[in-house]
């Protein structure tokens, strides 16, 4: 009796955990369904946040896009522009070049027997004087009133001077002509340093002294280089810029020192050519101006920069020599400089074209 007692005592007791055990695995049950639930809740919400996060990026991505092609468009436009105005300017140098040089070896060519003649007629005067030493008083009258002794002297200067003359707007005319390169194909093969000697001619008035101080000396240290195959009137558009710009140096640093300082300290242009590996010239710039200091010489070919004030220039003229010898003619072009120590600008290009560089 007593033993079954016991059992049924333990049946309860058993069934009594079971059931709590039983409650426990429903509440463990309801607590990893809430569970289950709140991870999902959790995971959509990451799934939402993911996606408008790659929309964001996309968003980003698109407007640096947008940003690049608009920069890109800016500077093709602006390019286009230039292109335009220097095809212009190169086409009106042409033809005024041609216009003037037709009438100026008429000119040229007549002078010789202008000279030839005027020196016979003077001769003949000097007969006359020597055999008729004692002319009438008229004819004495009138060469004391047309002081013959100074105009048989003056004008064969006269002569020689315009002669002179003539010689140099021929050669500026040449120099106009070889400066455009219209009468030529685009690319050839071509002397580098007619290209850069016809470019200081066309600088030359601003070469000349305007402050009463020295002029600007051009040192030129050229070596024996090869034709070069290149865009000839784009690469002297790259030297008139550069020399332009070494120009402006030199004179915003004169202008702050007085005359006698100016005359003191030399101003000077170095032009150096060299052929490098053999299959590359190299043409550095140098200037005696105050130089570019670092800020500014990192942003020196980006487009649309530029130091000048407004109205002066829109920044886009070192940026277009750095496309003319970078991507026309597969170069280099670079800025070494200093503060206090001038600027150089090193263009290096290949003697041969390569067949990678675009038109």
């Amino acid at each position: 009796m007593e033993s079954e007692k016991t059992d049924d005592l333990t049946t309860q007791q058993l069934e009594k955990e079971n059931r709590i055990l039983q409650k426990k695995l429903e509440r463990s049950q309801k607590n990893c369904l809430e569970l289950e639930q709140t991870n999902q809740k959790k995971e959509s919400l990451l799934r939402q946040i993911i996606h408008d996060l790659e929309d964001s990026q996309r968003e980003v991505k698109e407007k640096r896009q947008l940003e690049e092609t608009l920069r890109e468009l800016k500077q093709t436009q602006a390019q286009l522009v230039h292109a335009e105005k220097m095809s212009s300017l190169g086409q009106l140098v042409a033809g005024v070049a041609h216009e003037i040089n037709n009438p100026v070896n008429f000119i040229h060519g007549n002078l010789t027997y202008i000279q030839e003649y005027s020196q016979k007629l003077l001769e003949l005067v000097q007969l006359y004087q020597q055999h008729y030493s004692n002319p009438v008083a008229e004819i004495q009258a009138k060469q004391n009133e047309i002081e013959l002794d100074f105009v048989q002297v003056d004008l064969l200067q006269i002569l020689k001077s315009m002669k002179i003359g003539t010689e140099r707007i021929s050669q500026i005319v040449l120099s106009l002509r070889n400066f455009s390169r219209m009468d030529e194909a685009e690319f050839k093969s071509v002397d580098i340093h007619e290209g850069i000697d016809s470019t200081l001619v066309i600088l030359q008035h601003r070469l000349k002294d305007n402050r009463g101080g020295s002029e600007i000396e051009v040192i030129r240290n050229y070596g024996k280089l090869p034709l070069v195959e290149c865009y000839a009137g784009q690469l002297n558009q790259v030297f008139m810029n550069i020399l332009a710009n070494a120009i402006d140096a030199i004179d915003r640093v004169n202008a702050e020192k007085t005359q006698e300082e100016t005359k003191e300290n030399l101003s000077q242009i170095t032009i150096s050519t060299s052929v490098i590996d053999l299959d590359w010239v190299e043409i550095a710039i140098a200037d005696s101006g105050a130089g570019i200091p670092e800020s500014i010489k990192k942003q020196i070919f980006n487009p649309f920069f530029t130091t000048k004030p407004v109205g002066k220039g829109i920044g886009m003229g070192m940026a277009i020599c750095y496309h003319i010898i970078t991507q026309k003619h597969g170069g280099e072009l670079i800025c070494v400089s200093s503060p206090g120590r001038g600027a150089e600008f090193v263009i290096r290009i290949p003697v041969r074209k390569k067949s990678a560089i675009s038109p």
